[in-house]
């Protein structure tokens, strides 16, 4: 190996070392020894891309990867132009249905979120009694624009946080219906007429990453239900890292704990486990069947 690839190959082990969520738990030595030893006739730093991929997988958290230069660059400048956007409707019984999609990244997100706010806000206007959260499709990206989007929903306050290796704590903090960090950016959402509705929140193996974290932080919220199948099973924090040549070390950094300080490992499952069938949305109709009992809600004819 040339000394430039040893080097970057060295400091992307040392990113891993030293952010890992997993990292007590890994025999770094040996991680060590096997990258060397795979990547012993890389001349270049390109060509231990495959030993930083294998050394990420042998962490065996799950959730890293590697994205080389190219894949960063498509990335960290994805364009807005195919973002899907948040649908909703009405359903039978006064009870809004909103379905959100994967996002990105936050740079791109304030369409999402515009567009999840005026579908909120057209639904809540038609006397809303209580709400259906669909994550069925999403998985994964950003989880800040989907929070935004339901924060009105969702309501304020602490509604989870990023617990890392060491023990410190990024709480999940919503502030008029926003994350607290991106009020200047996208602004208070518009408040609902009826504060604090019931919620049922829909679930399948596709839900993961991101929209876990979505799916905990109305876990412990009162008057809420998830209905559905369990989730993909990481619900755990990213954080990217970038190397010399704009690759991008995507590290497993944290775990996530929901708003009562329970921490979540492998998949979330939900209160009520509804089986697929075909031809018929099983789950929906599960969920709207339990928002009909609650409170302010009439059932669907």
């Amino acid at each position: 190996m040339t000394p430039k690839a040893s080097a970057y190959l060295t400091s992307a082990l040392d990113v891993m070392e030293k952010h890992s969520l997993v990292t007590a738990d890994v025999d770094w030595p040996k991680v060590r020894r096997n990258a060397v030893a795979r990547a012993r006739k890389a001349q270049t730093p390109a060509e231990t891309y495959g030993a930083i991929r294998q050394a990420l997988r042998d962490l065996d958290d799950r959730h890293s990867t590697f994205f080389d230069p190219q894949e960063a660059s498509q990335a960290l400048n994805a364009p807005a132009d195919g973002l899907m956007l948040p649908e909703g409707r009405h359903l039978a019984g006064a009870i809004g249905y909103l379905a959100l999609p994967p996002v990105p990244s936050d740079r791109v997100a304030a369409p999402y979120v515009r567009a999840a706010r005026s579908t909120v806000s057209a639904l809540d206007e038609q006397g809303t009694c209580g709400w259906v959260i669909d994550m069925r499709s999403n998985s994964g990206g950003d989880m800040w624009g989907p929070l935004a989007a339901v924060g009105p929903i969702l309501g304020d306050g602490t509604v989870g946080e990023a617990v890392y290796a060491d023990g410190e704590k990024a709480p999940w903090a919503i502030e008029n219906g926003t994350p607290r960090q991106y009020i200047d950016e996208w602004g208070s959402a518009p408040s609902l007429a009826r504060p604090m509705p019931p919620v049922a929140v829909l679930t399948s193996r596709r839900t993961a990453s991101a929209a876990e974290a979505v799916t905990i932080a109305f876990q412990g919220r009162p008057n809420t239900r998830t209905f559905g199948q369990p989730t993909a099973g990481v619900p755990t924090a990213n954080a990217p890292y970038q190397l010399s040549d704009g690759a991008l070390v995507i590290l497993t950094v944290a775990r996530e704990a929901d708003r009562n300080g329970h921490l979540y490992n492998g998949p979330i499952t939900p209160d009520v486990n509804v089986p697929i069938t075909h031809g018929h949305d099983q789950v929906l109709t599960t969920a709207t069947d339990w928002l009909g009992t609650q409170d302010g809600c009439r059932k669907a004819p």
